[in-house]
Formats: C-alpha cells, sequence, structure tokens
C-alpha cells in the first residue's frame, strides 16, 4: 500500500496533474480536470468507460495521496441495503431478548425495541461508513461497477448523492458531517439514470493513446526492456483498431508485459504472442480470431513501423 503522500486538496488543475502522477497515475488533462472540480465542488464524480482503463485506479490513487481512507462498495446484482448502507445485528439482538426473558425483565416492549435497535446493535456497511468519517480526513467511497446494480438502488443512492445522508427508521438521518470524496464507476453493461449523473461530474475514460500507454507502462513496469515495451504498445494498440468482443485494456497491457519479462523476452516474436495470448484477450474467441496469421501480420506491421 502506498504511503499517503499530501492531505489538502490540489488548488488547480496542474496540482492535480501533479498528484494523480505522483502515485504513477498518467492522466489526460480533461480526466484531471473532472477529477478537481470534484474534489474542489464535493460533487461525485462518475467514471464510465471500458474494463480495464484505470476507473478504479482514480479512487485508489486519490485515497493514498490525499491520505483518506478508502472504503469500497463493489457492486454485484441484486444488492440492497443491508450490503450496502446498514443492518441490524439480528443474532444480537434475539441474544439480548432472551437475556431479558432470563432476567425477569418487566421492561415496556417499547423500552426494549429502544434498547436492542440502538447504535451498538448496527452494522455498519460502506456507503454508511462513509458518511461517519472523521471531519478534515473524510474517507473516499468508490462505488464499484454501478452498472452491475438494479435500478431500485439506484433510486435508493440519490439520498445519499444530493444530500450525504440516509436514513434509519428506527435511528433517524445521518448525515455526514463532512461529505466523502465519492467516485463511481461504470463499464456501461447498462445505461445508469440521468438523476444519478446530474448529480455528478462525468467523464469518459477512454484507452489511452500509444505515447501515454507506454509512459504508464514505463511506470508501472520498469523492469520491461525498452524495446519491448515499445512493441507491445504499439501491438496492442493494432488490436484495438480490430472489432474484438473485449478489446484488451491497459490492465492486460501491464499483465502481458510483466509475463513477458518473466519469460525473459527482450522482443515479441510470433510464437511467443501466440503462447501468451491469453494474459491479453480474455474470451477465447477473440483468442482463435488472433492466434496465427493475423497475430503474424500485426506484428510485421508493428515491427515495420518502428523501423521506419
Amino acid at each position: 500500500m502506498m504511503t499517503a503522500k499530501k492531505t489538502t486538496l490540489p488548488a488547480s488543475i496542474d496540482d492535480t496533474l501533479k498528484l494523480l502522477a505522483s502515485a504513477d497515475y498518467v492522466a489526460e488533462r480533461s480526466l484531471a480536470t473532472s477529477v478537481f472540480l470534484s474534489l474542489k465542488m464535493g460533487r461525485p464524480l462518475f467514471l464510465e468507460g471500458d474494463a480495464g482503463v484505470g476507473k478504479t485506479e482514480i479512487a485508489k490513487v486519490l485515497s493514498s495521496t490525499l491520505g483518506r481512507p478508502l472504503v469500497r462498495l463493489q457492486c454485484y446484482e441484486g444488492l440492497d441495503i443491508a450490503s450496502a448502507v446498514y443492518e441490524w445485528n439480528y443474532p444480537r439482538q434475539m441474544i439480548e431478548i432472551r437475556l431479558a426473558e432470563a432476567e425477569g425483565k418487566k421492561n415496556s416492549r417499547e423500552s426494549l425495541a429502544d434498547d436492542i435497535f440502538s447504535e451498538r446493535f448496527l452494522i455498519r456497511r460502506p456507503i454508511l461508513q462513509a458518511l461517519e468519517g472523521k471531519p478534515g480526513a473524510a474517507p473516499v467511497l468508490l462505488i464499484d461497477e454501478l452498472d452491475r446494480t438494479d435500478e431500485p438502488f439506484e433510486a435508493y443512492l440519490l439520498e445519499v448523492l444530493s444530500d450525504f445522508q440516509v436514513t434509519i427508521p428506527e435511528l433517524g438521518t445521518i448525515k455526514a458531517k463532512e461529505a466523502p470524496i465519492v467516485i463511481i464507476t461504470s463499464n456501461r453493461t447498462r445505461e445508469i439514470h440521468d438523476a444519478i449523473k446530474r448529480r455528478c461530474f462525468y467523464h469518459w475514460v477512454d484507452y489511452p493513446d500509444a505515447a501515454r500507454e507506454l509512459d504508464i507502462l514505463r511506470r508501472k513496469a520498469p523492469g520491461a526492456p525498452e524495446q519491448l515495451s515499445r512493441e507491445v504498445v504499439a501491438f496492442v494498440q493494432k488490436l484495438r483498431e480490430i472489432d474484438l468482443f473485449k478489446l484488451p485494456g491497459v490492465a492486460e497491457t501491464l499483465d502481458w508485459s510483466e509475463a513477458l519479462t518473466t519469460l525473459d523476452k527482450l522482443t515479441l516474436d510470433p510464437q511467443t504472442v501466440n503462447d501468451t495470448l491469453g494474459t491479453l484477450l480474455k474470451y477465447q474467441d477473440d483468442i482463435t480470431r488472433i492466434r496465427g496469421t493475423e497475430a503474424e501480420r500485426l506484428l510485421l506491421d508493428v515491427k515495420a513501423a518502428m523501423a521506419a
């Protein structure tokens, strides 16, 4: 885990670029602008884009560089309030009721209900944890892959994103003393309702161009030979021009580079490309399409372009 380097928010877009770069996150200026505005104005940042382009990493980088705890809510189909916000510790509540009965207490039902629905029986899930963060060091709340959830959960989020508060019927409204830094990501497997997006700054995170991807590779995989890094980036950029089921993201580029370095490769060759395509492509149909003649053609194009 990276050590926190800074505790104050960046004062400008340039400062934001430097902040992200200090954690080896190579961002476009447009992305840094969205991050800066989100931090400056205290509004959630909604990051949408294909898997593996670095959306989740933004939250991790802000957590480490700003010295804020990271609270992550990993979304999935069927996610409900009990898993995302809070639930009551029913086993402990039942024990409390049994103890009261065993001791022969004649307390009223209302009194017992007030006791078992007190905060000591409350289990705090990620959203409530984030809202109860300490002033001066409010956490980074990462709501990851929101598109995996159902629409009713989106509707519940509206109160959280509008007022940074949640309502627990037995306790009342719990409002954040200081709003957390909220990062929401989506791989766009379905459209997120406009009401959510209106409450956020929106940014589409695209695949990086060759120069930026090479910079990322140099920072994240410094042990890779320079020639190999250049060929890897050029090959991946060529792959993204093909209509594949799942294009390789930056995460796959890094994985492939590390795998090739582990194999002590200094440059790409057709046999190695074919043998390691499973590190780069995650669907058999895509691997079958590229392996063999197509991989060799792409590699020849890469070598020719680099020799020119």
